[in-house]
This record gives C-alpha cells, sequence and structure tokens, in this order.
C-alpha cells in the first residue's frame, strides 16, 4: 500500500482488508464475525452484570491504573482534543502535496499510505540502508549496557550460560556494585527457520525468597529477529531495530531489578496492565537522545557516531503525521470503552453505529461506508486490550512525562536514575503505579511531555 504505482490495484487490496472477515467485500459472509462479536460482548456485559457492575468497561477497570470509564473518556477526548486540528492540517497537507506532486486531486483511503510515503521521503529522504552501518550490535548492546549502568548502577557482564539453546543465544549477568549477581538473561537476537516472529521479554525465573531464606534472583528472556550477521561482518540493525531492543530490555529491567520477594508481586507480576509498558516505552527515549546516540552508535567501519543531520531527518520523521497517527489510536480506544459500556449490542449492524458515532466525532480521514475494521480488531475481540486498548496511550503519557524529569536534569543524571530505580523498577505490583509515578515525578501524570514529544501542543 506504500509503494505500489497501480491505484486500481490499491484499492481492491484496500477493500479486501478493510472487509475481512465480515458480510462485505471479496469473501463476503463466508467468514463474517459479526454474529460471534455480538456473542462476544452480549457474554461480556452478562459477567460484568453478574459481578455488580454497570458494564463490562466498569468490571475491566477493576485492577488498571485508570480509576473508572469516566476518567479513561476524559483522557481520551483530552488527546482527540489536541490532536484533531492538527491532523486536519497533516491531512490538509498531504492534499496538496499529491495534488501539486502528482496531480491527484482526490486522494481516497487506499491512497493515503501511498502518497504519506511519498511526502515523507520528500521531506526526511533517508533509508533503512543508510542508517544500518551506524548500529552494529555488539556497539548497540554496548551502548545499551552503559546507559543501563549509568541509569541504574547495574553492570551489564556476559557469562557462561550452562543450557543454551542455539549457537547464537548469549547469556548476561546484572550485577551490583559489590560484584554480586542480581540477574541473569538471555539475548536471542537473530531470526532463524521455525523461530516465532516479533520481539518479547518473557520471564524464566521470578525474584523470591526460598524456605532456606536465601533469594532466588531472576532470570528473563530477551528475544529479537534481527537480521543475522554475515562472515565476519557484524548483524547491522535499523534505528527500529535499536528501539526495539532498549523496549524489550525495558521490560526486563522492570523483571530482573525487583526487590520484591514475592513472585505474585515481583517484577512485572501484579502490574496493572495500563502502567505495565511504562518502563520499556521509557527507555526508548534513549535511541533519540544525542548524547545516548554517542555511545549507541557507531559506524561499523570507522566508528563515526550517527552524523546530526541524518539525526535530524531521523527526528522529523518520527514526528510525521504524529496527529493523523495519535487520533487513529484515539479513534480504536474511544470505540472499545463505547462498545464495552453500550448497553444494548444486539445485532453487527448496532456495532457499526457505534463506530460511525465514534469517527463522526473523532476522525479527519473519513472511512468508506464498505470497510468493516470492527470485525477484525482481535485486540479487543481476541486479544487481552478488551476496554484496555486505550493503554498504549496511558503508557505513552507515563513514559513520557517520566523521561521529561531527564529532559529537566540531564538525560544521564545519577539522581534521576535511581529514582526511577527505586520507585518504579524495585517495586514490582506492590504499590499503586500512580503512587509510584507521583513518588518518582513528584506530580501526577501530565499529557504535555507525550504531546511535545509528537510535535504537537496543549
Amino acid at each position: 500500500m506504500m509503494f505500489c504505482e497501480n491505484r486500481a490495484l490499491r484499492e481492491k487490496m484496500y477493500e479486501a482488508y478493510v472487509t475481512r472477515a465480515s458480510e462485505r467485500g471479496p469473501d463476503a459472509g463466508q467468514f463474517d464475525n459479526g454474529p460471534l462479536m455480538v456473542k462476544i460482548l452480549t457474554l461480556r456485559a452478562e459477567l460484568a452484570s453478574l459481578l455488580g457492575y454497570a458494564h463490562y468497561a466498569e468490571y475491566a477497570l477493576e485492577g488498571r491504573m485508570a480509576t473508572s470509564a469516566e476518567e479513561v473518556s476524559t483522557f481520551l477526548q483530552k488527546l482527540a482534543d489536541c490532536a484533531k486540528a492538527a491532523a486536519q492540517e497533516e491531512l490538509d497537507a498531504l492534499c496538496a502535496f499529491a495534488q501539486s506532486a502528482y496531480g491527484e486531486s482526490d486522494l481516497k483511503a487506499w491512497d493515503i499510505a501511498f502518497y504519506s510515503e511519498k511526502q515523507k521521503q520528500s521531506l526526511y529522504a533517508f533509508s533503512d540502508e543508510e542508517i544500518r552501518p551506524y548500529f552494529p550490535l555488539p556497539r548497540v548492546l554496548e551502548g545499551l549496557f552503559y546507559v543501563t549502568e549509568k541509569l541504574f548502577g547495574v553492570k551489564v557482564a556476559q557469562a557462561k550460560g550452562e543450557h543454551l539453546w542455539h549457537k547464537d543465544v548469549q547469556f548476561f549477568e546484572l550485577l551490583n556494585d559489590d560484584g554480586s549477581v542480581r540477574g541473569c538473561f538471555y539475548l536471542d537476537l537473530f531470526a532463524r527457520a521455525h523461530k516465532r516472529g516479533g520481539a518479547w521479554m518473557a520471564d524464566c525465573i521470578g525474584r523470591r525468597r526460598l524456605a532456606s531464606g536465601d533469594i532466588q534472583n531472576p532470570a528473563a528472556f530477551l528475544t529479537c529477529n534481527f537480521i543475522p550477521p554475515v562472515g565476519d561482518k557484524p548483524s547491522l540493525l535499523t534505528h527500529d531495530d535499536v528501539v526495539t531492543l532498549f523496549h524489550e530490555f525495558g521490560h526486563g529491567l522492570h523483571h530482573l531489578l525487583t526487590q520484591v520477594e514475592e513472585p505474585s508481586v515481583a517484577g512485572i507480576n501484579g502490574v496493572p496492565w495500563d502502567a505495565v509498558e511504562l518502563p520499556s516505552q521509557f527507555m526508548e527515549n534513549w535511541c533519540w537522545e544525542s548524547e545516548a546516540l554517542n555511545k549507541i552508535s557507531g559506524h561499523v567501519e570507522t566508528g563515526q557516531p550517527l552524523p546530526a543531520d541524518l539525526l535530524g531527518r531521523m527526528r522529523g520523521a518520527r514526528n510525521f503525521q504524529s496527529a493523523m497517527q495519535m487520533l487513529r489510536q484515539v479513534e480504536f480506544s474511544i470505540f472499545d470503552m463505547a462498545v464495552h459500556e453500550h448497553g444494548a449490542i444486539t445485532s453487527p449492524a448496532d456495532i457499526q453505529r457505534v463506530l460511525d458515532e465514534v469517527r463522526q466525532k473523532v476522525a479527519v480521514l473519513k472511512a468508506p461506508e464498505f470497510n468493516r475494521f470492527q470485525n477484525s480488531f482481535s485486540h479487543i475481540f481476541a486479544g487481552g486490550y478488551a476496554a484496555g486498548y486505550y493503554s498504549y496511550k496511558w503508557a505513552e503519557v507515563l513514559s513520557a512525562d517520566a523521561f521529561g524529569r531527564f529532559e529537566e536534569d540531564g538525560i544521564f543524571d545519577e539522581k534521576s536514575g535511581r529514582a526511577f530505580l527505586s520507585e518504579v523498577l524495585e517495586t514490582g505490583g506492590v504499590n499503586e503505579p500512580l503512587a509510584n509515578f507521583v513518588a518518582f515525578r513528584g506530580r501526577e501524570p501530565s499529557i504535555d511531555a507525550l504531546l511535545r514529544h509528537s510535535g504537537l501542543s496543549a
């Protein structure tokens, strides 16, 4: 959809994609999820009612950082209000670009990704292949471990692993100042046949106090699917790869640095769904800071850090159409909450009406009438995000605001790093996340930092 020059083919692809599992499109009715969605929502509403809740959204928020559906709705509406005007400007700029550069005056939904990519390249032209030489994996790991030590006072040292399942897997230990082991982790970073795709952190062993009185140190798996090295040349990462590695390592630090001894609330355990992404998204910020990039990047041949010009273009591309992207996520989140607060969903048409109402209020880019996005919204119908899709933006607010302290005091400020360690990473699921955040930041979260990082203003 980004690169296909054939507009008719883009339209065909778009219609097939946005009507999958519905009563519309090329497979109309063959795999229709509509009745199943109604059944799922009906059973969820029944479950909530049996437990004494007004609706499923109220039930789902039990144990989350957000305390009520009203709080979530206010939060989402505030983001929508801040993003909508800017999103309209971005869409207008895209339409003007398509008209002036390509003579296309009537953009359709299937044209957006195509002309957006053209516009982005005209503004910030760079490619992954231009970036890769500056991020050889050994240099990136060295920088990641440097950032970790500077912020949290723990060293990362490679160690001998007794049970490695592949020759590419590495084993590391986290060490305290006195050399004692705090935790350990396996790095399995390269793609290979029959390996599950994607990137994730998984807990191997949790911290706990044993019957003997000794402490069982935690262990973690950190898995990615980067391009493996070729011959004697190291694996070269894209910047997106680097961000992914820092993200998953943030989850790993949350698991490994806990000081809680009760397994059910140690590390990431017991941390509410809408707060567990704070450490991972928080760590991503160092991938954009010059002072950190001097440690993370180094040209594979010359050792030179990432040039300022290239970093500037990367930063510009980072916020390209950020308002439209934010508004899209907010639209999905508001729909998720609305459909789980709705009192009477009796047909697929009821679900469509809820989505249409949300789009009417929020969206700047109008979806075609045949669009059936909801029929494949697996996050809320087949995954764990029912009445929880807002968590993505909620956690972004927390991580951006937390990083704001480092923007104020220095991105390697030791006092701030140790405070994040003690108030967030070490506490596991013992305290309320809001209390942890206030203890670290000195106040409740604000959306201002996220808006600033996204190139928007409050």
